[in-house]
């Protein structure tokens, strides 16, 4: 060990002993003395003890491999996300073991709580009893909602599976089942059939504050629900802006009503929320368009207000400017929109649009909208009266794609 530019004199017995997980290295050298300016890692590896940057000595190995398992998602075999950390950790924390993950250095850890439980791991299920079988109990079904940090502002609910009783046939009201949220911001009760939707609500501060989901049931019904609750730092990129019950990103996709279906879906009543289009970066504007509707004769996608069981024309505006064409008790409000397909264009737009054709003018003419209000938002609101005047109205679905900041609206 002791080279040429190792030189050393006599007189001391060094013995070093490296203790290692898979074996133990010893050396032993009699009478060194290191050179000045020379380190321990000279007198081990010799003088290219540190190779070149991007180069490795094949004759070397890593003595382990660090496998990252702890905060990332994973997705069981049933379809639900869960949380990929060590198996000993999962059954500590009461989870349902899912397979492997992380190349099998973790464990697919998925938490369920239900009636009278409480949820204190990020990304628990909200689910019926006898799940996955359908419920028809009766009572409050209800769990607590726990920070699992104080830094959270945000809950994202996912309805992945959603089908309680839906809303009275005369004036939409939920009054047989109901989705309630306590102790954030208020949102809207809903029924029926939501099954893909989502909800944003606030956390409040500190860590104290306590959110419960309750699922109200009553009557006769074959019930499902599997409900992730999603909990956002304050800081988060998936935060929400203020105030949106509903928020998406991307270029282009789709919005809808809760409890939206073309068949045999009901306009819920008593509805105030506002739904949010993240603005991406370059994209100026955005257009609306109704849904396709393969079911009906006569598309029933956007339909507010009126006899929908009749051919019913579009209505826009409402505030102190009452005509018969305004919407006054439901509407969806989108920020001076106009009609882009119509020729010649409309120098004045409009906000407010009801009735069941989907146009930003008075007419029976279904035409794509563009707004170039930002952000994008929509505000949907309906009161708590139907019959007569409003009669088998289904809610909206609307497909929406941003405009590059290009296209000049």
């Amino acid at each position: 060990m002791c080279q040429q530019q190792h030189k050393l004199s006599c007189g001391l017995n060094i013995r070093i002993v490296f203790k290692f997980v898979l074996f133990t290295f010893t050396i032993s050298q009699n009478s060194c003395k290191v050179q000045e300016g020379s380190s321990w890692k000279d007198i081990i590896f010799g003088s290219k003890w540190m190779p070149s940057v991007g180069a490795r000595d094949p004759r070397f190995l890593p003595i382990f491999s660090v496998v990252p398992v702890g905060t990332g998602t994973c997705t069981a075999s049933s379809g639900e996300q869960g949380n990929c950390i060590p198996q000993k950790e999962c059954l500590l924390r009461a989870g349902i073991p899912a397979g492997p993950c992380a190349g099998g250095y973790g464990l697919c850890c998925v938490f369920l709580q239900t009636c009278g439980g409480v949820i204190r791991e990020n990304s628990t299920y909200f689910v019926n009893p006898n799940h996955p079988d359908v419920y028809d109990g009766t009572g409050s079904c209800q769990v607590t909602v726990q920070k699992i940090h104080p830094d959270v502002c945000q809950l994202r609910l996912d309805l992945d599976m959603f089908s309680i009783a839906p809303p009275e046939a005369l004036n939409h009201v939920c009054n047989q089942d109901q989705l309630l949220v306590s102790g954030g911001t208020p949102i809207p009760t809903i029924c029926g059939a939501s099954a893909g939707d989502h909800m944003y609500i606030d956390a409040g501060l500190g860590q104290s504050n306590a959110i419960v989901l309750s699922v109200i049931t009553s009557g006769t019904f074959s019930r499902i629900w599997r409900i992730r609750v999603t909990q956002i730092h304050c800081g988060s990129l998936s935060r929400a802006d203020q105030g949106c019950l509903q928020y998406y990103t991307g270029i282009s996709g789709r919005v809808r009503s809760f409890n939206f279906n073309t068949v045999t879906g009901r306009q819920l009543s008593n509805q105030d929320y506002s739904i949010c289009i993240r603005a991406e970066r370059n994209f100026c504007s955005i257009q609306y368009n109704a849904c396709p509707d393969t079911e009906n004769n006569r598309s029933r996608s956007f339909t507010i207000s009126g006899n929908s069981n009749n051919p019913t024309g579009s209505m826009v505006g409402g505030g102190t400017q009452v005509t018969q064409n305004t919407c006054i008790n439901d509407w969806l409000l989108i920020g001076c929109m106009r009609s882009v397909d119509r020729i010649p264009p409309l120098a004045a737009c409009e906000d407010r649009v009801c009735g069941g054709t989907f146009s930003a003018e008075v007419g029976t003419i279904q035409r794509t909208v563009q707004s170039s209000v930002r952000p994008f938002r929509l505000y949907f609101h309906t009161d708590g009266v139907e019959a007569p005047t409003d009669i088998d109205n289904r809610g909206f679905c609307l497909d929406f794609v941003q405009q590059p900041c290009t296209n000049g609206f």
